[in-house]
């Protein structure tokens, strides 16, 4: 079907590659075989922006040109790959950003420096609010009225963007490359049977899920959560598809989803310790990974997706597969503050 798309400002360098893994493929078959992996490498977005977080930023950023704001407030973890975009894509665009992050201490009063994402926050320029964990958890949507009414006195406006800017809006993103996909299969002469990427807000897998449907695409989307469970992640899947379909009630708009009608998979057996905790299994996934095809994988998101679906082929769960393909979210950058985690091999 004919999809029409809101206004987007043009970031991400597109399309991005679908590649074939078959050192990986062959690396890890099991004795019957086993479905040959791809990847669509949507770590190559942007340079240092990377990844899936600036597809979403493309509509809200021209979201929030449209409301006449000039500052972007968004929130997430220490080293949110997401918050670490918006800074870049805030900077690029000409707007303030500021980011609401949960834990940690000012750089200034620590003896270790900012590292990884947080760094770059700072090198954008973005204002950055360290909030500890309870403060964080128990008083998010207060810290972000507060920073919108602190904006519109200083006379700015700014447009509050929630975790993973995943909602009804940053859901336009994936589901563009849900469509891209679609003639990425084309060109390639393959009928995958899955795509899967790493949940972690859910917005990548519900515009995915919501794209696909909306094509006909005979794929199934599965999601590999990062935290939380598989009941948070099928209900924050149709909380974005509802919020989606609140926000097209227009005329010339596309039809309501039922997201009853979707098919929402998730794997919560792949979480390990925590959020932004990987296990050992993780970090020699990702050391194969770079090793034996030059893709860079992190700890918090990729990392523990691509190792659940490697854990799933070797137990035959993708057994009868011919193709299948995964979305590289990006979070590069969170490797390095993970360095001691590594194994790595000096000689």
């Amino acid at each position: 079907m004919s999809i029409r798309y809101p206004a987007r400002v043009p970031m991400a360098n597109l399309p991005t590659p679908l590649e074939p893994l078959d050192r990986i493929t062959a690396a890890y078959s099991t004795p019957h075989g086993g479905p040959r992996i791809w990847v669509k490498r949507d770590d190559l977005t942007e340079s240092a922006m990377s990844g899936n977080k600036l597809r979403k930023l493309e509509f809200i950023i021209a979201e929030a040109r449209a409301q006449g704001c000039n500052t972007l407030i968004t929130c997430g973890g220490e080293q949110s790959n997401h918050c670490r975009a918006t800074a870049l894509a805030a900077a690029k665009a000409g707007l303030q950003a500021h980011l609401i992050l949960r834990g940690g201490r000012e750089p200034r009063e620590s003896a270790v420096p900012a590292d990884g994402n947080l760094l770059v926050d700072y090198l954008a320029g973005a204002t950055v609010s360290l909030v500890p964990l309870r403060e964080y958890v128990g008083h998010l949507p207060a810290l972000f009225q507060h920073w919108e009414q602190y904006y519109a006195e200083q006379g700015d406006r700014a447009l509050s963007i929630p975790t993973g800017g995943s909602d009804g809006l940053g859901i336009w993103g994936y589901i563009r490359a849900a469509e891209e996909l679609q003639e990425d299969f084309a060109h390639h002469g393959i009928s995958p049977e899955y795509v899967i990427c790493a949940s972690g807000s859910g917005g990548t897998q519900a515009g995915l899920t919501l794209g696909g449907y909306l094509m006909g695409a005979a794929h199934l989307v599965r999601a590999y959560a990062v935290c939380d469970n598989r009941s948070y992640f099928e209900e924050k899947v149709a909380r974005d598809v509802l919020d989606w379909n609140r926000r097209q009630a227009h005329p010339g708009s596309q039809s309501a989803v039922d997201p009853h009608k979707l098919s929402i998979d998730v794997c919560d057996e792949y979480i390990g310790p925590g959020y932004g905790i990987a296990d050992q299994e993780v970090y020699e996934v990702i050391s194969a990974a770079a090793r034996l095809e030059g893709i860079l994988l992190d700890p918090v998101y990729t990392g523990k997706a691509f190792n659940g679906m490697l854990q799933d082929i070797k137990n035959g769960g993708y057994s009868g597969c011919k193709d299948i393909v995964f979305v590289h979210t990006g979070g590069q950058f969170g490797v390095f503050p993970h360095r001691t985690q590594f194994v790595l091999d000096a000689g």
